[in-house]
């Protein structure tokens, strides 16, 4: 079993149960990713290193030595519209503000037009219906931190980019792209590709910063598109150097057997989440805890699988807190209920800052996508 190679699709709903450590350590070999040292995720003062949720990187040392030397390195991330955003991308955009809390010079994009070509209809009907997530999003991005001289849009982004991203498609063959990709890969795809591509090296061109390295957080399941993006820097006449990336683990759906998804509400504690409609979930939420009451003070709770306690894990600013609740739900002195009580009342309240900052930013996201 451990031999088995795991299947990786940047589309398909599937994706790594990366709370498993042997199933992070197989893919950790399996594409040849980097590991964070103890004395290394202790020299980084954020909770998303102390609780290894961020668990791989390639070609870390480049950004890493910028740091130490406080030189300046880029910084690119972003989100595709093809729907709400939900509190899974809050690991996404807090790994961002600490990075450029370290010297980034940041780019968040709003990823409009790979939203509409990468989805099918049914999803993302039309790129005006894209647009319109797209509004939705960057409110989101906004409320969570992210400054609005950070964000671009990628329907809105400067000539040269486009100009860029059609110098990239030369750089490829159908059979390459097949081979990375599958057998479903299609036109859509491949424009979406294109613009990712792009988005991650172009601050990179002399218009832009020139030649810095650069960074890009993101999930196992997009490391094809890691992989494809820095084959194709090395082959650019612009002495480019290959972007660096920091894998996260995926936050756990708040139900077994499915991916935390915008699709799938059930799934996930979406941004815009009523306060009775949050509770309702994870009080819904897969339980670590025990049949019995008897039973769970008896042999304890299991807080690795719990649900409620993952969220605590993720987005929790107190060490001290999460550290306590793991602690005493694993002994069995705090019951399940309690648990849920905890984490309900505190997404609750992130939610009630969260909303409020949203209409604050509703009309400043409307212009950026829209002008």
């Amino acid at each position: 079993m451990a031999s088995e190679k795991i299947e990786i699709d940047a589309w398909k709903s599937a994706v790594p149960d990366t709370e498993n450590k042997e199933v992070v350590d197989r893919l950790i070999k399996q594409f040849g990713l980097g590991t964070f040292s103890e004395s290394e995720r202790k020299s980084f003062d954020n909770l998303l290193f102390r609780r290894n949720i961020v668990i791989a990187h390639r070609d870390f040392k480049l950004v890493e030595e910028r740091i130490k030397q406080k030189k300046p390195f880029i910084q690119m991330t972003g989100v595709a519209c093809s729907g709400p955003m939900h509190i899974g991308h809050k690991v996404d955009i807090d790994l961002f503000l600490y990075f450029k809390s370290l010297g980034a010079r940041c780019y968040f994009g709003i990823a409009d037009i790979d939203g509409y070509v990468s989805r099918p209809d049914e999803k993302v009907p039309s790129l005006e219906k894209a647009k319109q997530i797209a509004i939705d999003n960057a409110t989101d991005v906004l409320a969570l931190g992210v400054d609005e001289k950070d964000i671009y849009v990628q329907s809105r982004k400067e000539q040269r980019y486009y100009e860029f991203t059609f110098e990239l498609t030369k750089k490829f063959t159908f059979n390459t792209l097949f081979g990375i990709y599958g057998e479903d890969y299609n036109p859509g795809k491949n424009s979406a590709n294109m613009l990712q591509y792009a988005d991650i090296i172009h601050q990179q061109l002399k218009e832009f910063n020139g030649p810095m390295p650069s960074l890009t957080g993101i999930g196992v399941d997009q490391d094809p598109h890691a992989r494809a993006v820095r084959d194709v820097a090395t082959k650019l006449p612009y002495k480019m150097f290959a972007p660096s990336f920091i894998y996260f683990s995926f936050q756990p759906s708040l139900q077994l057997g499915k991916k935390m998804s915008s699709s799938d509400p059930d799934s996930t504690i979406m941004l815009t989440d009523t306060p009775e409609s949050a509770k309702k979930k994870i009080k819904n939420a897969f339980s670590g805890g025990r049949d019995t009451l008897a039973e769970h003070k008896k042999l304890g709770g299991v807080p690795e699988i719990d649900r409620a306690f993952q969220i605590l894990r993720y987005h929790h600013p107190d060490d001290k807190l999460v550290n306590d609740v793991y602690k005493r739900f694993k002994e069995g002195s705090m019951t399940s209920g309690e648990l849920k009580d905890i984490t309900i009342e505190f997404v609750n309240e992130f939610l009630k800052k969260h909303q409020e900052k949203r209409k604050k930013f509703a009309k400043t996201a409307e212009k950026i996508v829209l002008g």
